[in-house]
């Protein structure tokens, strides 16, 4: 009785341990939630069992349009809460696995904190910023060891929107709001 009691005890623990380790809302470099590198998109339906799944399928290379656009698979809680869109690595191809997420609740968030309603001074004290990207109309950082890319907009930036003008680091005010976060899965 008291090994049965032991074997059981561990087994709980070692349960308890692994379930919070893999949480549904971590992020981590190669990991978003229950996703990984691995995961292929005819597994999202599996892991996104208690959520509804919007597929916007493209007609791929091969279509009667010539349209490039991505296959998205949009994540929403049964509240319609949008929470993440899945970017296939090869369209209409179920056995492709994931190049992107593009996270949109603040559940989702690393070990640091790191979420979509971080500002820049928390993503700046908590994360290498390896390069800063401008486009029209936001500034784009680049965190190599999440491996994912963080936009802010110019406007928060007090820049006029669509203009090429440079960005650097220190021009960014610390209170700048996270436009869009993407984890890369290549």
């Amino acid at each position: 009785m008291i090994k049965l009691f032991k074997t059981l005890t561990i087994t709980i623990i070692t349960l308890t341990f692994i379930h919070c380790n893999n949480s549904r809302f971590n992020v981590s470099k190669g990991n978003v939630g229950n996703l990984t590198t691995k995961t292929k998109i005819n597994e999202i339906d599996v892991i996104f069992e208690n959520d509804s799944i919007v597929k916007i399928l493209s007609e791929g290379e091969k279509g009667e349009y010539d349209l490039s656009e991505d296959d998205k698979y949009e994540i929403y809680e049964k509240g319609g809460k949008h929470l993440l869109t899945i970017i296939p690595k090869d369209q209409l191809d179920l056995n492709s696995t994931i190049k992107s997420i593009e996270i949109f609740d603040e559940r989702f968030q690393t070990k640091t904190g790191l979420n979509i309603n971080s500002d820049f001074q928390e993503i700046n004290a908590n994360n290498n910023i390896t390069k800063v990207e401008t486009s029209f109309s936001s500034a784009t950082l680049f965190i190599d060891d999440l491996n994912a890319t963080i936009s802010i907009d110019k406007s928060d930036l007090g820049l006029k929107e669509f203009s090429m003008q440079k960005v650097s680091i220190d021009q960014i005010p610390d209170l700048a709001k996270i436009k869009s976060f993407t984890i890369w899965f290549n």
